[in-house]
């Protein structure tokens, strides 16, 4: 099983473990080198004591002037060999011969080493550490002075390697045993963190959290409403393109990291972090823009850990709410469309009801020859089948509401270029046939004429809207498009031009205005073929 396909838990545990080892490891033998360095020097430093302490005794120094040396030397030697639990103590005289050593046999032979010139020669005491008859060891060695001042000989105090090796032996088994002990407890504590992280990220792995952090960051990005999320002490921790885009921000400002209220001063977040309350479909205005704000707490347990906010413009969810009403427009036209036909039964049955056949037969045949004569004559001149179902639709409801609505004999659209979005031109459409049937319906009945034309010439397409209204004040002409301005009664007006606009931009088109023949506004709209 490779790295990657290993499971976190496990990844974590054998890491932990690992390193952990190592450490103990390292630390042991790091202890254990110390100690032996340790109990190194500090049988140096005793063997130099001992026999600097040896070297200044009167009896050592009245046993050179023996006639045998040897005899007197000998038992003081082994005695404090016996007392300091040294491996040897060895006396010599000024030419290195012995005159007392733990073997007699190698008493009166020359001392084995090499190291006794810084004594014998210069009178120092030091340690040294050298191979003599006895093996490897470090030993003391101190001159011995007479009464005059005089070198007569030196006395070396040893303790082999190799009981010193036994003495770090037995530092060496407990210093095991803590490396083992602690390398048991590291491996048990590794795997309690090991469960406890994957716990923390509810049983998630690695590359599951990587996905799911794409994802998150994709999904923000890829609404329309602004988001801005804060820690428990307000600061920013996210928030995504739409967040700067209502904040009036240019992206290269840093949102992360900065206080709320700093950012949004009058921001309910603090209090929705103070009390966990949510506050949904709540009105704010940012930088002078009125918006619909949603700040929903985030929990871990019962902590509030931090807040959420989501923004979006009240102008984007009105045009939504106009592309609704929208459709409510095109409802209310087949609808008018159904009740003059509902009324025509009516009349039919009323007629037939009282025998009177011909009135009947002639109602019928004078409706049917206008129906199609006008599904004839929108045929004819719009030969795009979505086009002419709406414009019958929008024929329907000028009837209902007793407007003269007149689709210009010149008109000649064939379908629309497959590339086009008949959405949006049904839309512009619509709009502005609806905004002209409202221009005039305070007029007197025979004074309502709106007028229709459509037009293909090969490189673009024609719509012109005109109808016998009171037109629109020259005043309000530059923001007709771009705010929502109305000269109509009620608060959900302003969206229709607004949206017409838009979608004309979208299509790669221009819109115009200006007064018409027929006394009121009169709408140019130009599309070029290729459209968006």
């Amino acid at each position: 099983m490779s790295e990657s396909e290993m499971p976190l838990q496990r990844r974590i545990f054998l890491y932990g473990a690992l390193f952990i080892s190592t450490v103990m490891v390292l630390a042991g033998i790091s202890f254990y080198l110390t100690i032996s360095d340790a109990i190194e020097k500090e049988a140096g430093e005793r063997a130099l004591d001992i026999a600097e302490t040896t070297a200044e005794r009167q009896d050592v120094i009245m046993a050179f002037k023996l006639p045998d040396p040897s005899a007197a030397l000998q038992p003081i030697a082994e005695n404090i060999r016996a007392q300091t639990d040294a491996e040897y103590v060895v006396i010599g005289n000024q030419e290195g011969i012995r005159f007392a050593h733990p073997l007699e046999d190698r008493i009166g032979k020359k001392m084995i080493g090499d190291d006794n010139e810084r004594a014998l020669l210069h009178g120092e005491a030091y340690v040294s550490e050298a191979t003599g008859s006895l093996g490897p060891s470090l030993r003391g060695k101190a001159p011995i002075f007479d009464e005059a001042g005089n070198i007569i000989g030196v006395i070396s105090v040893g303790f082999l390697k190799t009981s010193m090796t036994s003495t770090f032996l037995e530092y060496a088994d407990s210093i095991i045993g803590i490396v083992l002990i602690a390398i048991a407890s590291g491996a048990i504590g590794s795997m309690v963190l090991a469960r406890n992280i994957k716990k923390t990220l509810f049983g998630l792995e690695p590359e599951e959290i990587a996905s799911l952090y794409r994802e998150r960051n994709a999904l923000i990005e890829s609404v329309r409403e602004g988001i801005i999320m804060v820690n428990k002490n307000g600061e920013i921790t996210m928030a995504n393109n739409s967040a700067y885009e209502v904040l009036s921000v240019p992206k290269e400002n840093q949102l992360i990291g900065k206080l709320i209220e700093e950012v949004l001063p009058n921001t309910q977040l603090p209090h929705v972090l103070n009390t966990g309350e949510s506050q949904l479909d709540r009105p704010m205005t940012i930088h002078g823009n009125k918006t619909i704000v949603n700040r929903i707490p985030i929990r871990h347990g019962n902590d509030i850990i931090g807040a959420v906010s989501s923004f979006r413009l009240q102008s984007d969810i009105e045009g939504m709410r106009n592309e609704i009403t929208q459709v409510r427009q095109y409802a209310d036209a087949l609808r008018a469309q159904t009740h003059e036909h509902n009324n025509l039964l009516y009349t039919i049955s009323g007629l037939i009801q009282l025998n009177s056949l011909e009135e009947a037969m002639e109602l019928i045949h004078n409706e049917t020859e206008e129906q199609q004569s006008l599904v004839h004559f929108v045929l004819k001149h719009v030969q795009d089948p979505l086009l002419g179902g709406i414009l019958i639709g929008l024929f329907n409801r000028a009837r209902e509401l007793k407007v003269k609505f007149l689709l210009d004999e010149e008109s000649f659209l064939k379908e629309l270029p497959p590339q086009f979005e008949k959405s949006l031109f049904i839309s512009i459409l619509g709009n502005l046939v609806t905004n002209s049937f409202e221009a005039v319906e305070h007029l007197p009945e025979e004074q309502r004429i709106v007028r229709l034309f459509l037009s293909n010439n090969g490189s673009e397409i024609l719509i012109e809207v005109e109808d016998s209204g009171e037109g629109l004040d020259p005043s309000i002409l530059t923001d007709l498009f771009k705010k929502r301005i109305s000269t109509k009664n009620g608060e959900d007006r302003g969206y229709g031009l607004v949206k017409v606009y838009e979608n004309v931009c979208d299509l790669n088109g221009d819109i115009a205005m200006e007064s018409g023949d027929l006394g009121g506004a009169l709408m140019i709209i130009s599309i070029k073929i290729g459209g968006n």
